[in-house]
C-alpha cells in the first residue's frame, strides 16, 4: 500500500472507515480480493510472487494494512516479504499490544514497513524505521511511505477529503473519489526520500499512472456499529481503467 486512511471512532454508525491506495508495479502479479482457499477467515488481494497480502480483514473484524518506508539508502534484498507481517496479524488472534510486541520483535528483520491493525477492539501502528509502535484513540489517521500522518501533500488533502466524507457513508463514493485524485503536489510540497524529481513528483498524487508502475487497486472497509461489514476493492490497469470489481458486504461473528 502506498496510501491508507482510517477513521477510527469518530463517526456514530460506523466506528472504522477506511480507504486505501495499492501501488505497485504492473508487471508484479497480484490476485484481488477474495475470502482465501487456504486461510479461510481471510479475506484480502494476495501478491502471487511472495504469497502475502497489502491489506486484508478477518470474519472477526480484525483488519491490517502495510506501506513501505521509503527509503533508497536502506534496500536489503535478503529481507523477506513484509506481506507475510499483515497474513501473521490477521490470522494469529493477537491483541492489538500483542501484536505491537511481536512486531517489535521480528520488525528488525525486514525492510522498512509501517503496519496499521485492529483486532476490533483497538487500532494500533507499529513504525519499523523507529522500533516503535502504539495503541491510537479515537481520529482519522493518514499513512504513506513515511511515518503516520507525516504531512506529505497527498496525506494532508485525503485525511481532510476523509473527514469530509464521513458526512455520508451511505455508499462508496466520496471515498473513492479521495483515491482516485490524481494531482500531483507542487514541487515546492514535493518529498525529498532520495528519488528524482520527476519520481517525487508522479509519487505525490494520491492515485498514481505511469505505464510501469502506478496505483493498481482501491480499497474501502465500512463497518457499522452492528457488525455488518462493507468492504469494496477496485482494480485498476496501467492507463488507470477500472479492471475489475470485488464487492462483499458480511456480518461479522
Amino acid at each position: 500500500m502506498c496510501l491508507i486512511l482510517i477513521a477510527w471512532r469518530v463517526h456514530p454508525e460506523h466506528p472504522c472507515v477506511l480507504a486505501a491506495n495499492r501501488d505497485e508495479f504492473h508487471a508484479r502479479p497480484a490476485a484481488a480480493a477474495q475470502w482465501w482457499v487456504d486461510k479461510p477467515q481471510i479475506l484480502a488481494g494476495r501478491d502471487l510472487s511472495a504469497g502475502g497480502t497489502w491489506l486484508g480483514m478477518t470474519r472477526t473484524g480484525r483488519l491490517a494494512a502495510l506501506t513501505n518506508y521509503r527509503d533508497q539508502t536502506r534496500p536489503r534484498t535478503d529481507a523477506p516479504s513484509r506481506g507475510g507481517l499483515v497474513t501473521t496479524i490477521l490470522e494469529s488472534g493477537y491483541s492489538v499490544a500483542d501484536g505491537l510486541a511481536y512486531l517489535r520483535e521480528v520488525g528488525s528483520a525486514y525492510n522498512g514497513f509501517n503496519l496499521i491493525f485492529t483486532d476490533g477492539e483497538q487500532l494500533g501502528v507499529y513504525e519499523s524505521v523507529l522500533g516503535q509502535g502504539r495503541i491510537l484513540g479515537p481520529g482519522v489517521y493518514g499513512l504513506s511511505n513515511h511515518l503516520l500522518d507525516t504531512p506529505w501533500p497527498k496525506v494532508r488533502n485525503a485525511k481532510s477529503f476523509l473527514a469530509a466524507a464521513l458526512a455520508d457513508l451511505t455508499d462508496e463514493k466520496p471515498l473513492l473519489a479521495l483515491l482516485r485524485d490524481d494531482r500531483p503536489a507542487p514541487d515546492d510540497e514535493l518529498p525529498r526520500t532520495g528519488l528524482s524529481r520527476d519520481w517525487e513528483r508522479l509519487l505525490s498524487s494520491a492515485f498514481i499512472r505511469a505505464p510501469d508502475y502506478g496505483t493498481r487497486s482501491s480499497t474501502v472497509v465500512r463497518i457499522d456499529r452492528s457488525g455488518r461489514a462493507c468492504f469494496d476493492e477496485w482494480g485498476w490497469d496501467a492507463a488507470g481503467a477500472e479492471a475489475g470489481r470485488t464487492r462483499l458486504q458480511f456480518d461479522l461473528e
